[in-house]
């Protein structure tokens, strides 16, 4: 058995989010006086690619004179910080469900996702990203429980990302026609490697980068920009692998008219383009170049897995009966507090 890298509990890594975030929001010179000013709270993996589309709608007629606040963490906590009291206008979340905790809050209206796209600014799959030359010849799912294969993958009771990477690897088995009994093995040993578990996807990416383990799974996104960048990994798409799908929504009671500005360019054909350069699969048509974005072989979203609701109890229930992930974490003496 691997040894999971240490960290600080979920509670105390949570506080620290929101804190370092209140700051961020402080130093950016965030008020409400100013009507044109936009607080966007997101996870951290598109943070670079925010960068581009700021600027671009800065540069429209809609977006002139805006100004943005900026915060980025690990998905979940980021969520639990928005219904704490961080200001947001704008979120943007890895998963669902950390929209939906906003909703049950009061501060995100319930038709959020009755739009063109469901709620959704982009698209993604969960990949496998190597070492350059791959020297452990990992070409699939089932490379990654091979005895000396070391794995990270963040955190699932902080990270969005961490959960689709489970699921990706759990719905995979089912799919090459394995029972649920023998997927959930599978995710058993898969845990047995994973050498370590950071609190979000940017934070294993970097890890991963800084020389730990032998495969991290990750964001498409995330491995087409760093191959892009020069990094010395390369990517493997599974043919059995999860649609990723990443919310948006406007808060209430904040900035609304600004902040639906703002969502309506990140839905544009403009803004779906910028997406699409920084590794993001668009979700309107005609953005990206034919063949860009090849549709893996097996490709299944969340609900071929029963939607997040059922997902949510069956693999991460911290209370009453434990879900499959909490109990092979507890198994692992790794911390399941959020």
């Amino acid at each position: 058995m691997r040894k999971i890298q240490g960290r600080p509990t979920r509670l105390a890594g949570a506080a620290l989010t929101a804190l370092a975030a209140s700051f961020a929001l402080a130093a950016c010179g965030s008020s409400s006086s100013d009507s044109k000013s936009v607080a966007l709270v997101a996870y951290s993996t598109p943070e670079k690619a925010f960068a581009a589309l700021i600027g671009a709608f800065q540069a429209t007629s809609e977006g002139k004179g805006a100004s943005f606040s900026q915060s980025y963490g690990p998905s979940g906590d980021q969520s639990r910080a928005v219904a704490a009291g961080l200001k947001a206008d704008v979120v943007n979340f890895s998963l669902e469900p950390d929209v939906t905790r906003l909703i049950k809050a009061g501060l995100v209206s319930s038709d959020w996702n009755k739009n063109a796209t469901h709620g959704f600014v982009t698209n993604s799959v969960a990949v496998i990203i190597v070492r350059k030359g791959n020297p452990k010849h990992i070409v699939g799912w089932n490379d990654l429980i091979k005895p000396g294969v070391g794995v990270v993958t963040p955190n699932p009771f902080t990270s969005g990302g961490a959960r689709w990477n489970i699921l990706a690897a759990y719905g995979a088995q089912i799919k090459e026609g394995k029972t649920p009994a023998l997927a959930r093995a599978y995710l058993q040993k898969l845990f047995h490697n994973v050498v370590s578990q950071d609190s979000s996807a940017r934070n294993a990416l970097q890890t991963f980068l800084a020389g730990r383990g032998d495969a991290l799974i990750d964001y498409e996104d995330e491995a087409i920009a760093d191959v892009k960048a020069g990094s010395a990994i390369e990517y493997i798409v599974p043919r059995a692998t999860i649609l990723i799908q990443n919310p948006i929504a406007v808060v209430t009671g904040g900035n609304t008219s600004e902040a639906q500005k703002f969502v309506n360019y990140l839905l544009s054909p403009a803004g779906q383009k910028i997406w699409a350069e920084k590794g993001y699969r668009p979700v309107v048509g005609g953005v990206a170049v034919p063949g860009e974005f090849p549709t893996p072989p097996e490709l299944f979203t969340i609900e071929d897995l029963g939607g997040w609701k059922k997902v949510g109890k069956q693999f991460f229930e911290t209370e009453g009966t434990p879900g499959i992930v909490t109990k092979i974490e507890q198994s692992l003496g790794v911390s399941t507090s959020k």
